[in-house]
């Protein structure tokens, strides 16, 4: 029997050639047989030939998750879907579990907005603190990196050291991954060295942050624009760095290695570094006092404009719009945040871009004293209760189902062996 012909069943269930089964899932004949080897579909020889059938109802149900899991689109080109109760953008907002996240960021501080994302539940007052023993460790890990190692490396090491000090960390038990995620954002903090002298480690994440970040003492408005930052960044959909955490979840990596993953995509310069680009912008336009040739320099150089522009919404970013908002009861924020309105009037007789959330970190950034990796670094921090978000829906999921297939277009085998 050839294997594109349907085979009987001496049972009376209706098996489907290979053929047949590939055209129901829309995938090649060859894929078929990887859902096999990864034990998604089981598949029986046909007696006598060299094909194999599968079971319809087997088939089916296949396709119909796969459908589901792709958000509808048949996978061919589309972009991939993976289903979230975290974050929705829509109509230039976003939404927290379905309540607004820049109302959320105005009234709730980071750790609280971090527990309803986890939990759909608002813990009031909530703090994150993390054992001796955990910051130790970090510590001693992030002091042995070479001093020009940038603050991500310095986070990515902690998070390493953090894992080794818990020989829980692969019971991935929600309860248990809550534990984790409560201890590592402060340790992840605490592993930063400290910019300002004599500074005690005590007082809010935001407050242990500031003194990481900045040599100047943190005032009230300072430290709330800061907290807010943190509130507005936890998560934003499927980002790259958000889909490499999801991606180790779905093969069972534990927190730790998951938040890793997060962090070793969030150091690319389309992604996380993007703010410091912004910072050294504003830098120079506040140094030449206008926008005009700093602008001119950058496109001279084929370079995009930071700060500018999102994909995800057409008018202004609204994580920016509402630290604007805070940045402008801040007075030493004003020529920063001058020099940021410039950047957008400027830009806008060419091109209509509206303002990003890497615009307004680098105005808090730049009228704080803080260097130019300190967006990154508020970036990565804030994102990390997002990441821990999206693992702990993850490790509900099927195992291992964040796994294309490629599409092979190299040579056609046989190739002849190499000389």
């Amino acid at each position: 029997m050839r294997d594109h012909e349907p085979a009987p069943s001496l049972h009376g269930d209706r098996r489907l050639s290979t053929k047949e089964a590939a055209e129901l899932l829309g995938v090649k004949p060859e894929t078929v047989y990887a859902y096999v080897s990864r034990g998604q579909l089981s598949s029986r020889r046909v007696p006598g030939g060299r094909g194999s059938t599968f079971d319809a109802k087997e088939v089916e149900t296949l396709a119909r998750r796969n459908k589901r899991e792709s958000g509808g689109s048949s996978g061919s080109g589309g972009e991939l879907s993976v289903r979230t109760r975290i974050t929705l953008i829509d109509a230039d907002r976003y939404y927290f579990r379905g309540v607004d996240a820049t109302e959320l960021a105005a009234r709730h501080s980071y750790e609280e907005i971090a527990e309803w994302l986890w939990t759909g539940r608002m813990r009031p007052g909530t703090t994150f603190s993390a054992p001796d023993t955990s910051v130790a460790a970090a510590r001693r890990a992030v002091d042995a990196l070479p001093e020009h190692a940038s603050p991500t490396d310095r986070l990515r090491v902690a998070a390493i050291a953090a894992a080794a000090a818990d020989p829980l960390r692969f019971d991935l038990s929600e309860d248990a991954v809550l534990g984790t995620a409560r201890i590592l954002i402060p340790t992840l903090v605490a592993a930063l060295p400290p910019v300002r002298i004599g500074y005690r480690d005590e007082g809010s994440l935001a407050e242990r942050l500031w003194a990481r970040l900045s040599p100047r003492a943190a005032d009230e408005a300072s430290l709330r624009v800061l907290d807010t930052a943190l509130g507005l960044l936890v998560d934003h959909d499927l980002a790259a760095s958000t889909l490499a955490v999801r991606v180790a979840a779905s093969a069972r990596a534990h927190a730790y290695a998951a938040v890793s993953a997060g962090l070793g995509v969030l150091e690319g310069p389309l992604h996380g570094a993007a703010s410091g680009l912004a910072h050294r912008l504003l830098n120079d336009v506040l140094e030449q006092g206008d926008a005009g040739p700093v602008i001119a320099d950058e496109l001279r150089a084929g370079r995009r404009i930071p700060g500018l522009g999102h994909r995800l919404y057409r008018g202004e970013d609204p994580r920016a719009r509402a630290l604007f908002a805070l940045l402008e009861e801040i007075p030493r924020a004003e020529p920063a945040l001058l020099a940021a309105r410039d950047v957008v009037a400027t830009t806008a007789r060419h091109t209509p871009l509206h303002a990003n959330v890497d615009l307004a970190l680098a105005v808090l950034t730049a009228s704080s004293g803080m260097p130019a990796t300190a967006g990154e670094t508020i970036f990565a921090v804030a994102r990390t209760a997002g990441w821990i978000a999206h693992a702990l829906e993850e490790y509900d999921e099927r195992p291992l189902r964040m796994r294309p297939s490629g599409l092979y277009v190299g040579a056609k085998p046989p190739q002849p062996l190499p000389e």
